[in-house]
Order: structure tokens, then sequence, then C-alpha cells
């Protein structure tokens, strides 16, 4: 080293001594309140004067240097924790984006699988119509083919057994009411009268004897033989007293 250099050398380093004696002095402190310093100053312990650091002799220090590279650190720093929050963004973008179309996946899934049961269960409801139907016209079938066979067998039966059926009603007879009840059982009960073998004078006397039991009317007139030959015989339709009229 040069003399000059060392003569400035030692001409800048009182100064920055005195720099830095001016920057490391303690600030005087500010006067506080008028209360404050009526109370009593608590004993402080002495601290010792603060001895400035010595710069060791040799190169020459450049302050601009070294602040420059802190400045270049933090930048560094700076730069690097925004490269790591634009790559966690887009890291945390890309997953946005990926769920997304997972979601929208999932919807299109959901909706293609609604899709497939809608068409299934149209589906079965079409066939469960068709069977449906199906069976109602076998149904329908199976009763006509019933009718048609009750009425052929209806009809063989009217052809074999209507003439039985027709003698039996017949032999039944047709069904009698109470007036004709009455007519079949009074003549049932009616006898004939015997008075062929009668002359005039036993039917005068056959007549008188009815007319008394009250089995003639007086109106009938006299039992005469040319009158019970033009009646023919039991044609009186009484019943003859007992005894009367018997051979």
């Amino acid at each position: 080293m040069s003399d000059a250099e060392e003569q400035e050398y030692e001409e800048e380093q009182p100064e920055e001594e005195e720099a830095a004696e001016e920057e490391e002095a303690p600030e005087e402190p500010e006067p506080v309140a008028e209360r404050e310093e009526e109370r009593p100053k608590p004993s402080r312990p002495v601290v010792p004067p603060l001895i400035p650091p010595k710069i060791p002799e040799g190169e020459r220090v450049d302050f601009d240097d070294i602040h420059r590279k802190r400045m270049e650190k933090d930048l560094l720093e700076l730069q690097t924790l925004i490269d790591v929050h634009f790559e966690q963004r887009k890291k945390e973008e890309e997953e946005l984006v990926a769920l997304k179309e997972r979601i929208e996946r999932r919807r299109a899934e959901r909706a293609e699988q609604q899709r497939f049961r809608t068409e299934k269960e149209r589906e079965r409801q079409a066939k469960l119509a068709e069977e449906k139907m199906r069976k109602e016209e076998e149904e329908a079938k199976k009763r006509a083919e019933d009718d048609a066979k009750k009425k052929k067998v209806l009809s063989n039966m009217g052809a074999h057994f209507g003439g039985y059926l027709v003698k039996a009603e017949q032999k039944r007879g047709k069904r009698q009411t109470g007036r004709e009840m009455k007519q079949r059982i009074l003549s049932e009960r009616k006898k004939p009268l015997n008075i062929d073998h009668m002359g005039e004078d036993q039917l005068r006397e056959f007549q008188s004897r009815c007319l008394n039991q009250g089995f003639l009317t007086p109106g009938l007139g006299p039992l005469t033989k040319e009158r019970k030959e033009g009646e023919g015989p039991g044609t009186v339709g009484l019943d003859p007293p007992a005894g009367v009229g018997e051979v």
C-alpha cells in the first residue's frame, strides 16, 4: 500500500469512527411529565458505555457492497417465496380443475345411469303391459272356448234328452190351479147313479128322498123314464142317498 493510500485511509478512519459513534450514541431520554418527576427515580444499574467495534485494519470495508448483497439475498428469498406461492397456486388450480372434471364426469355417469334405469323401467312396464294383455286375451279365448263347449254339450243334451224331458213333463202334467184341483176332487168323490133298472115309481121315490135329504133342488122337475133315457146314466151329478140306486 502506498503512503498516499495509507494517509487517505487514516483520514477516512476517524471520520468513520465518528459516524459510528454518532450512530451508536444513545438517544437522550425525553422529558417526563411533572408528576413523574415528583416520584422518586428508581436506582438503575450502571451500564458500561458501549464500545464501538473496531474495524480491522487492512482492507477497506465496502458498506454499499454489504447492503447490495443483503438486498440481493432478500430479493432472492422473496423471489423464492413468490415462486413457491405460484407453484402452490398452480397446483391448487390443477387440483380444482381435476375436481371440476371429476364432478362433471360423475354427473355425466349419474345421468347415464339414470337414463339407463329409466329405459329399463320403461321396458319393464311395457313388458308387464304386454304380458297382462296376453293373459287377458288367453283368458277371453279360454272363456269363449268353454262357452262354446258348454253350448255344444247343451245342444247335444237337448237333442238326445229332449224327447225324454218332454215325456217327463207330459207325465208330470200341467200344473193345476186351485179351481181345477177342486173340480178334480169333486169328480172323484161323485159316484154314478145306478137307476137304469128303476121304474117310474122307484124313480119318483128316489127323487123325493133326494129332495128331502137336500141332494136335489125342486126346480129339476120329476125324474121320469124319458128324462133318464135322454140324460144317460150318471148325469145327475150328485151323490145318491145311501142304499139308493145300488143293486
